[in-house]
Parts: structure tokens; C-alpha cells; sequence
């Protein structure tokens, strides 16, 4: 697999690997984590979840010209694990959640969410930009063999970022398990099990009290919660260890049970430390194999004012290139982000997970993306040999067009159920909401395309951005591309938005109205793509 690729195109990988391991702990219990904790609505959690995700991209730019001015990548690189490290020791901190400290205690939440957005931003693009100079190198070498030696150095650019963003992928396919594993083991060492349903109704019961639904019908709630012991009478004297009053006893229930609960997810952020730790080992063992940034010299010749405007509309060309596309991915990232946001809420709302909580599924996203990329690149890699295989910008728009149809497949099972908005269906009395649910198949569909999409986009986008990029503006590109996915990530809260406003089903409709837009939109510009990336 990596025959004839530069050598440090593995252990660049494998640093990649250990970092997004750790990130994706965190990541696939985020949103949850933030409701169960702070008893924040999902409007709330997601607009926090969006800026957090919005920063990392944003901070990904500014990564980039500490990295191009300093002309230290590497160094800078090693600074962003460090800081990821910190941020996620802040994280793993248990502190109950209570009134009198809520309004700090998320603020410090939100700090440590801040120091692995800045980390993450020193990091991401730059170790990009380095992959990105390797191929530079590759063909500067494979140039002075001669041209057909330098057209199969420039095949090998794409399949390259596919198989970097396979080992991203490796980590975010077991990092899911992580966190939910560790939070049941701490529930079960209180005598507690886990129950997705039960952080919101604890929360509800302290703030309202049997004032929220009626003293029976409270009771009869949390009896009725899946997976817990059938009396709850004899689960609250395990936890308080004596019998006191119906509403002293779900009290006393609701905060041990939120205290234990999120305690387990605070000790899943110790593993995000260790991965980072791991990354920076990989990192610094190999630092010496990685290249340099091109340090561009000023030339010293005398070119004529046509020559120089001719360099100049060339390099203006190639920056009109790169905006035209990141316009279009900010719509997908828009969309396929989802899969934290309005996604994930699905998968916990809609669908039976009753034996999987429904971090797990996001798990299925990295599964098919490294089941599937050998199989894209071989296509591809055969397409290449009829003289058939299309560009990458065409490739991207076609990307488009498949994430357009995962959400129509969403819209079609959404109105074939009949279901409501988010807020209406949760209102349902909860055999009736329990009888409307769908199979998990619905998730595996759903992300068996947009992991298409994404492999159509993803790589091959970060590819056309190592194409494009002027020779010392690399850092600064990538993290352009990494702000467009920003831009469609300070977004995300409008899918919940939607999702628990009207009928789920005009949520969907949204993005594949986007989807489809911007596959037209591409296809338009292909030809002009073309011509730039040559």
C-alpha cells in the first residue's frame, strides 16, 4: 500500500492516528456529555458543541501562519499536542455539577474545550502541509527522470492523502467504544447501570421536582426507564442506604445517578492523554525523516512587467481556485457533521439502541471509511488505466451528489414513519414513541453514504489544496481549507434547530437541497479547476 510513497507518509499517519484516537473519545460523547452534565437544552449543548467545533478549524488558520512565518512546522506541531494534552487533563477533572458552582464549572469546561481547539489548530493543518510537501518532493525528484516518471509521482498524490485519512479513521473507528465502555464500568462499580434516558430526567426531577409531570406519573417514569433494576425502592436504598420520602428518594437517586454517570466520562478523557502522549512520541521518533517547508528565495533575476504579471495572475488564479472549492465544501462539512449534531440526537431518539448507546454509532463512519477506501482507490487506480478517471474536482462534485443522497434516504424513511419534529415525538407517551422507533439499519445506510461522500471530498480535497497552494503559503492553505470546515461546523446548530422545530423530515430536505445546489455549482466550475490544478 504505501509501495513508491515517501517514507515518512507512515509515521505522519500513525502521529495523525494517535491524536485523532484521543479526539474522537471526546468527540463522540460531547454533545451528551454536555446535556447529562449541565442539564443544558440540545439547542444549548449544540450551539456550545458548534463553536467548539467552529474553533477547531477557525484555530487550524491561525495555526497555519504561526507555521509559515516561524517556518517551523514540526515545532509547531509539537506545541499543539502538548496543548490538546492539557486541555484534555483539564477535561478529565470530575467536579459534581451543582447550582451554586454551574456557571464556572462550564466555563472551565469550556476553557479546557478551548486548549483543544488551539492544540488542534497548531496541529492538524501543519502535519497536512507537511504530508502535502512530501509529494512536492516526490515529484521534484520523479521531474528529473523524466515525464513519465513525473506523471506517476503526481498519480500517487491522491491515493496518498486517501491512505493519511484511512489512519485518521483507525482511530475514530475504536475511540466511540472508549468512553461508553468506561462510563458503564464506573456505573456498575455504584450498583448503577447505564440508561440514555435517564441524565434528562434526573435533571428535569432537581429542577422541577414532582411538580414536572405529577408525584405518580414521575415515579412511574423512572421506573419505566429501560435497564434499570424493576423496583426502584430497593436500587435508592443501595445508593442513599436507607428508605426516606418519594420525593427525597428520587432526589437522592438523581444526584448520585448524574455524579457517577458523568465521572465516567470525565475518567474516558484520561485515554485522550495518553493518546496525545503517543502521538508526540510517534511524532518526535520520526521528526527527523519529515521534510522542511519550502523556504521560497527571493529571486534575484530581472523579469519583465509582463512576466510578473503573468506569475501574479497565475498565483491570484490559483487562491480563486482554492475559495471557489472551499465554498462548496462548507456546505458538506455543513451536512456531514450532522453526525454529532441532529444525527447523533436521531440515532438516540428515533432508533432502537437499547444494547448499543448511541456513541457507539458513530463508529460506523470510520469502519466504512476503512473498509472502503482500499476499494475507491483500486477503482479509481483502474479507471486511471482505461484513461477514464475523472478529476479531482470532479470527484468532489460527485461527492456532493452521493451526501445529497444520503439525506434523501433519510427524508423517504422520515415521512414513511409519519414521524413528528424532535420535541412533539419526545411528548409521546412512551409506548407510543418506543412502537414509532426504526432499526438500527437506518443508521447503517445512512452512513455507508456519507462515508462515500466523504471519501469523494475529504482526502481528495485536501490533495487539491496541496496542488493549488503557492510554495509558501502551504500552512496557511491548509488551514483555509480547514476554515471552510469551520464555516460549515458554526452551522451545525441549525440542523437541531430544525429537527426539533417541524417534522424531521424538512431537516433532511435541507441538506440534500444543499447537497444538490452544490454539486450543480461544481460541475460549473470543473473545467476551470481543471486548467488551475494542472
Amino acid at each position: 500500500m504505501f509501495k513508491n510513497h515517501p517514507k515518512g507518509l507512515l509515521p505522519a499517519a500513525l502521529a495523525n492516528m494517535g491524536e485523532r484516537f484521543g479526539y474522537y473519545i471526546m468527540n463522540a460523547v460531547l454533545l451528551l456529555f454536555l446535556i447529562s452534565k449541565f442539564g443544558l437544552s440540545k439547542e444549548i449543548g449544540t450551539v456550545i458543541y458548534s463553536c467548539f467545533y467552529a474553533g477547531i478549524y477557525v484555530l487550524s488558520l491561525v495555526g497555519g501562519i504561526i507555521a509559515d512565518r516561524r517556518k517551523n512546522y514540526k515545532g509547531t506541531i509539537q506545541t499543539g499536542l502538548m496543548v490538546m494534552a492539557t486541555g484534555y487533563i483539564l477535561l478529565s477533572i470530575p467536579i459534581l455539577a451543582t447550582p451554586s458552582n454551574h456557571v464556572w464549572l462550564l466555563a472551565f469546561t469550556c476553557v479546557a474545550l478551548f486548549f483543544i481547539a488551539f492544540g488542534n489548530g497548531l496541529f492538524k493543518g501543519n502535519l497536512q502541509a507537511i504530508v502535502g510537501q512530501m509529494y512536492d518532493n516526490l515529484e521534484k525528484d520523479a521531474a528529473l527522470k523524466g515525464e513519465e516518471a513525473l506523471k506517476d509521482a503526481k498519480a500517487k498524490r491522491d491515493p496518498g492523502f486517501q491512505i493519511f485519512y484511512v489512519f485518521i479513521n483507525v482511530g475514530g473507528l475504536i475511540a466511540p467504544f472508549v468512553a461508553p465502555l468506561l462510563r458503564s464500568w464506573w456505573l456498575g462499580t455504584k450498583g448503577l447501570l447505564y440508561n440514555a434516558t435517564l441524565p434528562d430526567l434526573c435533571h428535569k426531577f432537581l429542577k422541577f421536582g414532582d411538580s414536572m409531570v405529577g408525584a405518580n406519573a414521575t415515579t412511574e417514569q423512572f421506573a419505566a426507564a429501560p435497564k434499570l433494576y424493576t423496583n426502584l425502592m430497593e436500587l435508592t436504598e443501595k445508593v442513599s442506604g436507607h428508605v426516606v420520602s418519594g420525593t427525597e428518594q428520587l432526589t437522592s437517586f438523581c444526584t448520585n445517578y448524574l455524579d457517577v454517570f458523568n465521572t465516567g466520562v470525565h475518567y474516558s478523557f484520561i485515554a485522550s492523554v495518553a493518546a496525545m502522549l503517543i502521538s508526540l512520541i510517534i511524532f518526535l521518533s520520526f521528526k527527523k525523516i519529515f521534510p522542511d517547508p519550502i523556504k521560497v528565495k527571493k529571486n534575484v533575476e530581472n523579469y519583465t512587467q509582463e512576466e510578473t504579471m503573468q506569475m501574479a495572475q497565475e498565483i491570484k488564479q490559483r487562491i480563486f481556485a482554492l475559495f471557489a472549492v472551499l465554498g462548496i465544501v462548507v456546505f458538506f462539512w455543513f451536512s456531514f457533521h450532522q453526525n454529532g449534531a441532529s444525527l447523533s440526537l436521531f440515532a438516540k431518539e428515533f432508533v432502537i439502541t437499547s444494547k448499543i448507546p448511541p456513541e457507539i454509532w458513530q463508529a460506523i463512519n470510520p469502519f466504512f471509511v476503512i473498509t472502503l477506501t482500499p476499494v475507491i482507490i483500486w477503482f479509481f487506480a483502474r479507471m486511471k488505466n482505461k484513461g477514464k478517471e475523472p478529476s479531482t474536482p470532479r470527484k468532489i462534485a460527485i461527492g456532493m451528489g452521493i451526501a445529497g443522497l444520503a439525506f434523501l434516504f433519510m427524508v423517504i424513511i422520515s415521512k414513511i414513519n409519519g414521524y413528528p419534529s424532535a420535541t412533539e415525538f419526545n411528548d409521546m407517551d412512551v409506548a407510543v414513541s418506543e412502537g414509532l422507533k426504526t432499526g438500527p439499519w437506518v443508521l447503517i445506510v445512512l452512513y455507508f453514504f456519507l462515508t462515500v461522500a466523504e471519501l469523494f471530498i475529504s482526502p481528495l480535497g485536501l490533495s487539491f489544496v496541496s496542488k493549488v497552494a503557492p510554495k509558501h503559503m502551504l500552512g496557511l492553505c491548509q488551514g483555509l481549507w480547514l476554515a471552510a470546515t469551520a464555516v460549515g461546523n458554526g452551522l451545525l446548530w441549525v440542523g437541531p434547530l430544525l429537527y426539533n422545530k417541524y417534522p424531521i423530515w424538512i431537516c433532511w430536505t435541507v441538506f440534500v437541497v444543499l447537497c444538490a445546489i452544490s454539486m450543480i455549482v461544481m460541475l460549473s466550475m470543473v473545467k476551470w479547476l481543471e486548467r488551475v490544478a494542472k
